[in-house]
Parts: structure tokens; sequence; C-alpha cells
């Protein structure tokens, strides 16, 4: 049994040989962690087998059966081991992010080892006709050895290495196994943290989950190539597509479960881009999107598309009774609303939110665990407001790229329709606790602090008695620009003079060199806010990132790093990337080049440091070129 490869812990490992077993545990459940072909696994019910047991599961016309057996139970004899411990044993089914295998199905059998602390993965293929064929020359073993009383190695055998047959998918190549697995299991068995959520997609079939998604990226990948929006298309484009993913299969399985034959309808609440909508409608789910503002992409769906631009208020006015399923993604101020629209919708109705922006019922929400991370001790919130209202709440772990990614279900109700009343009276006694007691906070996503964002867009016509969310503030129908972009030219300008001049003079002294060129010192952001009125700051702080979003908006100027303001200086920055913000940076499109004036050119004591021919910006007015960079096509076909 040949040892190929064995990695050492570190000394003193309080976790084994519990935590060995753990980090198998997420290699055998959760392979797509470290391979990332794959999608999943699925596994069959555990059951304890025995060296009998071991001869069956081997081909005995296969004149290696006996090696094979040889190699599971070494250095030991199989009786003495069926007397005193049996295997572990259970199966595994690789789920590919894509299907390569056709028909066939690539499976492992799995025996553990607990007594000598070892695992041995078999592997074999089923086709249709459920025809199997072992893959022997693909058997190894994952083992961990004490040695010396403190030592600790994990070991990788195979049984025939030189018959290892690789195809990137269900079969990595050897050295993967050795570079890229064994440190990762080092690493989770050494690691004594536990995730505060539950593993991803747990309320699905995985399966289902890889076949749907496949399906739904090839239809609508196109939709990267003509995104109008600002935001970046790629995340958006396939975050929407696995969250449509995830409801389409979590859908179709309450329609077998409940025996349903009608697909289920749906309102999206804070819809965005409406992308989700799209998809879902697009899928044959009846529904709609509502936002309060209407965005450029929205014309580009077409008619079947049903999305209203609309102020959302929690009131009698916006329940949906003949409605089967809300939906909340990064709904933000509506976030904690949705599961109470839903229980008040009707008593069928469902919900699916997933969190992303801290809102209570009126406003910002207040932290009140500090043992708990934010974004934990949120998601608990949301699912006792889930509790409140009256609902059976899961929780689960999209896979998208995002790092608010814990969604939140309610698909059945903790009380039964005779006791509505009742169940009502505890949601309205809910919001009220949840109010302060000086009143009500009303405060929106994009409420200023003066109150001056209120808009006359809210529905006045209320029977009394039906405004239930008296207070709650939906955010402007016109979305405020807070990034510094806004600001006064001039107001920027002499905030960049300020500092500028402040950080050349923390040098001005100590050069020695009359002609050398002044880097300027280095101050941090606090010093820099030092420096400004206090009017100044008044007015950045109604910005977003305030002082240091100035700061780095003016790039061309300076250097905002850990925390430390600095002159940029060009003049390496075209033979090394100086930060790792500049190696994230784009490099400027020729017809972007000359169209702005370079301010050391204009206000650098001495000027600029680079060569004209070498400086993005314009030296001089005679030296600025219109900007020649070219409108993005947009094409309505891909859709």
């Amino acid at each position: 049994m040949p040892k190929l490869f064995d990695i050492k812990f570190p000394g003193e490992c309080k976790t084994l040989p519990e935590g060995f077993w753990t980090a198998i545990d997420v290699w055998i459940k959760k392979p797509h962690v470290v391979n990332k072909r794959l999608c999943g696994a699925k596994e069959t019910e555990t059951k304890d087998v025995g060296a009998e047991a071991l001869g069956f599961l081997l081909d005995h016309d296969c004149m290696d059966s006996d090696l094979v057996l040889s190699f599971l139970t070494s250095g030991f004899s199989a009786q003495v081991h069926a007397k005193e411990k049996p295997w572990s044993y259970n199966v595994r089914t690789f789920i590919p992010k894509v299907n390569v295998y056709g028909a066939n199905v690539h499976k492992e059998v799995l025996l553990k080892d607990f007594d000598r602390q070892r695992v041995t993965f078999i592997p074999f293929e089923e086709d249709a006709e459920g025809q199997v064929s072992q893959k022997k020359g693909n058997i190894y073993q994952i083992q961990l050895l004490h040695q010396d009383c403190d030592s600790w190695f994990l070991e990788l055998h195979a049984f025939r290495p030189d018959e290892w047959f690789s195809d990137g998918v269900a079969y990595p190549k050897l050295p993967w196994l050795s570079r890229d697995l064994l440190p990762k299991l080092l690493r989770w068995a050494t690691e004594t943290r536990t995730s505060e959520f539950r593993s991803t997609l747990s309320l699905l079939p995985v399966e289902k989950y890889s076949l749907m998604y496949q399906q739904l990226k090839d239809k609508y990948k196109e939709m990267v190539k003509v995104w109008p929006e600002v935001t970046d298309p790629e995340k958006f484009v396939y975050e929407d597509v696995a969250i449509a993913t995830y409801l389409l299969v979590l859908w179709a399985e309450e329609r077998i479960v409940k025996g349903l034959t009608s697909k289920q309808s749906f309102v999206d609440l804070g819809c965005g881009n409406g992308l989700l909508v799209h998809i879902l409608c697009n899928e044959g789910h009846p529904g709609k999107g509502i936002d309060v503002r209407k965005r450029k992409i929205w014309d580009m769906y077409g008619l079947q598309t049903l999305l209203e631009e609309k102020a959302i208020t929690p009131s009698e006015g916006f329940l949906f009774p003949g409605t089967d399923w809300l939906i909340g993604n990064h709904s933000d101020e509506l976030t904690p609303w949705i599961p109470l629209i839903a229980a008040r919708s009707s008593y069928s109705c469902r919900y699916f939110v997933l969190p992303c922006c801290f809102f209570d019922f009126f406003g910002k929400y207040q932290r009140r665990h500090c043992k708990k991370s934010q974004y934990k001790e949120y998601i608990d919130f949301i699912a006792e407001v889930s509790e409140a209202s009256g609902f059976n709440t899961e929780e689960d772990c999209l896979r998208i790229p995002s790092t608010k990614r814990v969604c939140l279900v309610g698909k059945s109700r903790n009380y039964q329709l005779s006791d509505e009343a009742q169940a009502e009276d505890r949601r309205a006694c809910y919001i009220q606790s949840r109010q302060t007691p000086s009143g009500v906070t009303v405060q929106g996503s994009n409420a200023k602090g003066d109150g001056d964002s209120r808009h006359d867009n809210i529905d006045t016509d209320r029977t009394p008695g039906s405004d239930w969310g008296a207070g709650f503030q939906p955010r402007d129908r016109i979305e405020t620009v807070r990034n510094c972009a806004a600001l006064p030219r001039d107001f920027v300008d002499g905030v960049v003079m300020q500092v500028a001049n402040a950080l050349l003079g923390l040098t001005k002294e100590a050069i020695s060199v009359p002609t050398a060129w002044n880097q300027g010192g280095s101050l941090s952001v606090r010093e820099v806010a030092e420096l400004l009125e206090q009017e100044t700051l008044q007015v950045l702080k109604k910005e977003c990132g305030g002082l240091q979003t100035l700061l780095k908006n003016n790039h061309q100027v300076f250097r905002v790093e850990g925390g430390r303001v600095h002159i940029r200086d060009w003049r390496g920055l075209t033979e090394r990337k100086s930060t790792r913000a500049d190696a994230k940076r784009k490099p400027l499109a020729p017809g972007a080049l000359k169209t702005r004036i370079c301010w050391f050119h204009a206000h650098h004591p001495q000027g600029c440091p680079v060569q004209v021919e070498q400086c993005a910006f314009a030296h001089g007015a005679d030296d600025l070129r219109p900007s020649t960079r070219p409108l993005k096509k947009m094409k309505n076909s891909a859709l």
C-alpha cells in the first residue's frame, strides 16, 4: 500500500482525533468547497459493516479482489477487525456543476474505520441500466497517525497509483489530493470555530438545484452583455439566477409534497432591477415586482414581466390575499415587514426573504447582543419577527457571490386557522413592542437627519385603523447621490488644496536637494479631519463615507492606505503596482486619456513628476483632448 504523501500537524493540536473526523465529514458532505467542478454530493444512510460485507462489495471474479481487501485491512486481520468494531459504510453520489457524464452516475463507497483513524474511498460508476463498474485504480485512503506521543500526521495512500485515472471532476489528479485536499483537511481538523449558520442549500435536493442552475445560467448569461445599470453585471445577473434557481426548486418540491398542479404565484417587494421577477415569470410563475423607483433595464424585459413603480407602505392597502409567495430579495427597510405582510395577506401566503441591510420596523436596526456578529444578530431578529408573525421559520444558506447569503423561509404556520384572531393580537403587540418609548423613530434607507426626505407618493386614502405601518418611511423615489460626487466643484477643490498643502508642508524643510520632487508626508484620516473647519465636516458628514470618500474620489492627488493619506506619486505606477487598489483598478482606455487637467502640473510647487507624454492627464489646456470612449451599445435581441 504505497504512501504517496504525508503532512504533519502543528504541535500541541488539541482537536485530534475528533477534528480529523470533522474534516473528513466536510470532504464527504461538501466536496465542492475544495473541488470547484462539483456542485455537491448526495449521501445514502450510514450502516455498520464487517469483513464479510467487504467481500460482497468487491468483484469476486476479479483476481485483484484479495489485494483490494488487503489494502482495506492493511496492518491487521480482517477477521479480528470484524470481531472488534465494524466499518461505518455509506455511499456518496457526486453532483458535477456541468454534466459531462451523460446518463452515467459516479459514486464512492466510503468506509470509515474509527478505531484505526482511517477512511477509504472506493469509486464506482453506474450506467442507465444499473450496471456497476468499479474503478479499482482510483481507490485511496486517508489515515491519521499518532507518533511520539505529541506528533500527529495525515497520510495519503493509493491502491495502485500507476493506474490512477483522472478527468478533473469526479476523479481529480493524485497530486491535487496531496497539494490541495490534505492541507485543507489539516486546517479543518485544527479549527475550533463553528459556523453560525446552516449548511448551504440544506432545504433543497442539491442535484436538482445543480441541474436547474446550469439551465438558467446558459439561458440568461447574455444579460451580462446588455446590462444597462451602473452595477456589476456579472455579480447581479448570476446572483439573481442563483436566487431564481433556489426558488424554482423550492416551489417544485412544494408542489410535489402538496400535490399541486399549477405553479405558485408571487410578488417581489422591493424588486430593484427586476431580473428575478423576469426569470420567474419566464419560467412560468405568475407574478409581479414592485419598487419605489423604476430602473433602466425594466423596459428591456418585455410585456410578460410585470413591474410596478410604487412606494410600498405596510398597510391594509398592501396586502396580497391571492398570492402564494412574497419575496424580499435585499429589500432593505421592507425586510422585517414581509413576514407580517404575508401573515396578514392570507393564512396560505408564504414568504422568502434574503436580508441584507439592517433595518427594524421604523428605522435602522440597533444592536443588542455584542457576543453575536451583527449579521447573525439581524438574521435572528428577522427569524423572531417571523415566529411572532405566526410562521414556522426555516433558515438556509444560498450559493451566491455575496457575503449576505442567509435566507429565511416561512412555508407553514405555527397556529391553526381557527386561532387567527389571537395570532393577529400577538402580531400587533409585537410591532408595538418594537417602537421606541418616546414614540416612533422614522428613518428610511435614504432618510436625512433633518427630515426633509419625505415624499408625496405615499397613499393617503386609507381608512382609519388600516395604517398599521404608521411611522414607516419608504425610501425616496429619486435616489439621492451621496458619494461626494454631487458636491460643488469649488468645495471639493478647496478641500483638496487644503489637504495637499498640509501634506506637502510636512516634508518641505526636510528636502536637502532643491530640485527634488516633494512627495509630501502622511497624515491619518483623523488628523486630516482636524485640519478642516467644522462647517466643512458637517457637509461631508451627510455623504456616505464622508471625508475618506472625497479623498478616494480624488485618487489623482491622494492615496489612502491603511487609514493614512499620502500624496500619490505617479512616477512608479508605470513600473509597479503600488497598492492592492491600484492593482484592481482597470487601466485607462486610450479614449479616456488627457480628458482632465493634471492637478500636479497646475498646483504642485515642482509641477508634475511625469513627462507630458507619459502622464494620463493634460498638462495645460492645449494638451486637453475630447473623450473618445464609445458609448455602450445595448441590444434587446439578447433578451
